[in-house]
């Protein structure tokens, strides 16, 4: 009796020991199973929370692109106004226009004419301006011809000038510093010049005078107004009497220390404006006759 209940005891206590592991067992899988289970839903709140950050970037861009946009949107509806004024006020013209008066298409057709004749003047312009070139060349081409011979370069210029020709003859060709008495070597150069000027008897030639900015007063001087005058004067004088130019074609001029080509602050500045300028141009009959209507071109 003893021994089976020892046997029945031993088998109990058995039976309850097998029983507590394997509850234990299913508890740590359990365990395990949770545990795991936690550990995914700590990789999903970060997912989630990784994807929530992006959304609230996305809409701060958003909310940003709206703003812009609606900025947009503002500054068309402003365009948009300002077309419509623009187009009010341009329909408003037209209106205008479109009851012109039979007066103002008679001005229109008044004004059509004008400009014809207009086109027509331009013509004769364009004419005239050629032929005074052609003139002017061909008179350049002689001067500088005929003076090309025992004169220094430096001395002599030939030049033309828009409508006239000019020479520029240096101070020391023709006077002594200081005077207006011409030099017996200036003949020579003024003799040339003469020669193409006779030639030529539907020119004028203008004598001017220039000098430098140095004061002079002498008994005889005032000051270089007067230089250059008298100088202008003595070219004249010398054209007339001992080159047999006609009078009534000179005109003498002083220039005076103005009108300069060249700096009055050093020596060879100051030689360059000491100068007499001899200018052929056309008589103002000449020119005329060269804007004559009827001389105008087909």
């Amino acid at each position: 009796m003893k021994k089976s209940l020892f046997i029945f005891l031993s088998l109990t206590l058995f039976l309850t020991s097998c029983v507590s592991k394997k509850k234990f067992l299913d508890l740590q899988t359990q365990y395990d199973a949770c545990n795991k289970d936690l550990g995914k839903c700590g990789e999903d709140l970060n997912t989630y929370m990784n994807r929530l950050s992006l959304c609230e970037t996305e809409k701060a861009t958003a909310q940003n692109s709206l703003r812009l946009r609606e900025e947009q949107m503002g500054d068309l509806k402003k365009q948009v106004e300002d077309y419509k004024n623009q187009l009010s006020k341009q329909m408003t013209q037209v209106g205008d226009l479109t009851v012109l008066s039979q007066s103002a298409n008679d001005n229109i057709k008044e004004t059509l004419s004008q400009l014809q004749t207009k086109d027509k003047y331009i013509k004769l312009l364009q004419a005239a301006k050629s032929k005074a070139d052609s003139i002017n060349l061909a008179l350049a081409v002689n001067l500088k011809s005929v003076l090309k011979d025992g004169i220094e370069d430096e001395d002599v210029e030939v030049k033309v000038d828009k409508t006239v020709v000019f020479i520029n003859l240096s101070d020391k060709m023709l006077f002594k510093s200081g005077s207006y008495e011409i030099l017996p070597k200036a003949n020579e150069v003024l003799g040339k010049i003469a020669q193409i000027v006779e030639s030529r008897p539907d020119l004028e030639v203008m004598v001017e005078g220039y000098t430098d900015n140095v004061p002079i007063k002498t008994n005889c001087i005032v000051d270089n107004w007067d230089l250059s005058a008298k100088r202008a004067t003595s070219v004249v004088r010398a054209l007339q009497t001992t080159h047999k130019i006609n009078p009534n074609r000179l005109i003498a001029a002083g220039r005076g220390e103005y009108n300069t080509l060249a700096t009055n602050d050093t020596a060879e500045g100051r030689a360059i404006n000491r100068r007499t300028r001899i200018i052929i141009l056309p008589k103002l009959n000449q020119f005329y006759d060269l804007l004559n209507p009827n001389n105008v071109p087909d």
